[in-house]
């Protein structure tokens, strides 16, 4: 499953995939779960979650610029804050899709 085209919609990014199916991401939910280590953290030499300080958010943290793709399998956000560290694979973008049929499909 790839992205079709994407946009800025108010805000919401909203990407159209190859099956047809539309999302809609509100970007401060999208910024606020970036998957990049120093906002997600990552795992130690043991397995065990390892996270930095707790992010600080400014109004231009939840501003998307632009996104860039990554190769053929994910899109990079860049913020209006700078941010430009994560990196979302296609299938943790679809997968964070909130749509009814996507909770639905998630559910069985």
């Amino acid at each position: 499953m790839r992205p079709k085209s994407q946009q800025m919609l108010g805000d919401l990014f909203v990407v159209v995939w190859d099956d047809g199916h539309e999302s809609y991401y509100p970007l401060e939910g999208l910024r606020r779960a970036c998957p990049c280590a120093g906002c997600s953290g990552e795992p130690d030499l043991f397995g065990r979650m390892a996270r930095g300080p707790t992010p600080v958010y400014r109004r231009e943290s939840f501003e998307l610029r632009s996104v860039d793709p990554i190769g053929n399998y994910a899109l990079q956000p860049n913020w209006g804050d700078g941010h430009t560290y994560g990196i979302w694979t296609f299938d943790r973008l679809r997968e964070l899709c909130s749509c009814e049929e996507c909770r639905t499909t998630r559910k069985a």
